[in-house]
C-alpha cells in the first residue's frame, strides 16, 4: 500500500466533502452546505487556509486543514485545525504522514511551532498524537456569548 500526500485537487471535492462531513459528525457538528463551499474555495486558494490530502491508490483517504497565524510570543505559528482519516485506512500510518507533511510545510516556512487540539475522549487520535507530540496540559474554553 502506497500513501501519497499532496495538495487537494479540484476533482476531489465530493470525496473531501464526504471525509470532512464524517469528521464533523465525530465532533457532533453540522454545518450548512454554504460553509462547505466557502471552506473548499479557501482551501484550494491556499491563502487563508491550506489543506493536504492522503491518497491510497489514487483515492483520497485522509485530509488535514491548517493555517498560519501570528502569535504574541513569536512571529508565526502553524495550527493544524482538522485531521481525519477514513476508518478503512486507520492504523496504517496515514494520520502520521499527514502530520509530518504539515510539519514539513511549517518547517520550510521557518515556523517555530505546530500545534493542534483534540477532544480528551478521542483516545484513538491521542495514541498517535502522544507518539509525535507533547501534551502541554492546556484546556480550551469557548465563551458562551459567542455561538457559531
Amino acid at each position: 500500500m502506497t500513501i501519497e500526500i499532496g495538495v487537494l485537487r479540484e476533482d476531489e471535492r465530493a470525496r473531501w466533502t464526504e471525509l470532512w462531513r464524517l469528521y464533523l459528525e465525530f465532533y457532533e457538528t453540522t454545518l450548512p452546505e454554504s460553509r462547505y463551499e466557502t471552506t473548499w474555495r479557501r482551501l484550494l486558494a491556499g491563502t487563508e487556509l491550506a489543506a493536504l490530502g492522503a491518497r491510497r491508490d489514487g483515492r483520497l483517504v485522509g485530509i488535514t486543514h491548517y493555517l498560519f497565524h501570528t502569535h504574541t510570543w513569536m512571529d508565526d505559528v502553524c495550527y493544524l485545525g482538522d485531521l481525519f482519516v477514513d476508518s478503512a485506512a486507520r492504523g496504517q500510518g496515514v494520520g502520521g504522514r499527514l502530520i509530518d507533511a504539515v510539519l514539513a510545510v511549517a518547517t520550510a516556512r521557518g515556523c517555530p511551532r505546530l500545534y493542534w487540539m483534540t477532544n480528551q475522549a478521542n483516545a484513538t487520535a491521542r495514541r498517535l498524537y502522544d507518539q509525535v507530540a507533547t501534551f502541554k496540559g492546556q484546556i480550551r474554553y469557548d465563551h458562551n456569548a459567542l455561538k457559531p
